[in-house]
């Protein structure tokens, strides 16, 4: 009987310098896992509510949340207009919420996923577009093409439909330069 009493005791003080331990390490195990998350990754947890993100040159970006991809976000603005956001331009995101977006295994579909894929969405559909660069200035077109680093735009008025003779100039404009691209309807501003 004593020595079952022994081990029980001997087997609460393992448990509790176990728990104690194990309460120490929890602290900087979480500094370890947030430290590997990424700011798509922390925004996926807000899809479907509302978040403002201020970005270099476009200022303050604020609607819906769409969809994050790995180095974008799509929001849906107050006007109804799908604003895509490059995430390397965002300064500051608000309106997150305590959750992530859970995090698998990266794949090759998923990194596929990236800003130009979203870029070429738009060729695609032959958007008009509002292009806001990383220095403040806007250009107007369509996007015609989206190569490894650029996205190529044929230049018109934001209120014309891409027309050979509607078109100004056809600009490369670097996709590390990009910081918003919103779409428009023909005949808006």
């Amino acid at each position: 009987m004593r020595w079952q009493q022994l081990f029980a005791d001997l087997q609460a003080e393992f448990d509790e310098v176990a728990a104690r331990e194990e309460r120490a390490e929890l602290p900087s195990r979480s500094r370890a896992e947030t430290s590997a998350v990424r700011l798509a990754e922390r925004l996926g947890g807000a899809v479907g509510g509302r978040v403002s993100l201020r970005c270099r040159g476009a200022g303050e970006i604020a609607g819906r949340l769409e969809e994050a991809g790995t180095d974008w976000a799509l929001l849906a603005d107050d006007a109804g207009r799908e604003v895509l956001v490059a995430l390397p331009a965002v300064v500051v995101a608000s309106g997150l919420v305590r959750s992530t977006a859970v995090t698998g295994p990266s794949t090759r579909v998923r990194a596929a996923l990236d800003l130009r894929w979203a870029l070429r969405g738009l060729a695609r559909d032959r958007s008009a577009v509002a292009v806001v660069l990383d220095d403040g200035a806007l250009l107007t077109g369509t996007v015609d093409r989206v190569g490894a680093d650029f996205v190529e735009l044929a230049e018109h008025a934001p209120d014309e439909f891409r027309r050979p003779g509607a078109v100004r100039s056809v600009r490369a404009v670097a996709l590390a330069a990009v910081a918003v691209v919103r779409t428009l309807s023909p005949g808006a501003a």
